[in-house]
């Protein structure tokens, strides 16, 4: 079942805003304390990304603010898991993002973002 209460799921909500800040993004070892080892990502390109492709390409990432979310949403999947999704917006385009966290720690197991098209 779907929820919208965040303060439920506040460690998760966290460490997700955690990995959208530059502060993480440009750290691979604080990044990849939020990883799975065998953490996998499907970009908002269509690329397939694993864990130590995706922590190098952020560290070069260009300092940045932290985006704009909405439409935060959770849904416990499975004894541990919960699966995430929210809505990005920045300047002229938005995103849906996907996120499978291990409740425990927490850490990310796989994340998909998708772009938003206009009407």
């Amino acid at each position: 079942m779907w929820e919208s209460d965040i303060s439920k799921y506040r460690e998760v909500y966290e460490a997700e805003l955690a990995l959208l800040s530059s502060e993480v993004r440009n750290d691979s070892q604080l990044t990849e304390s939020y990883l799975a080892p065998d953490f996998a990502e499907i970009g908002r390109s269509g690329r397939r990304w694993v864990r130590k492709d995706l922590v190098a390409a952020l560290q070069s990432e260009p300092a940045g603010i932290l985006p704009q979310t909405s439409e935060w949403l959770f849904n416990p999947v499975g004894p541990g898991l919960v699966l995430v999704t929210y809505r990005i917006q920045n300047h002229a385009t938005a995103s849906r993002h996907s996120s499978l966290w291990e409740l425990q720690g927490p850490v990310l197991r796989y994340h998909q973002g998708t772009p938003v098209v206009k009407d």
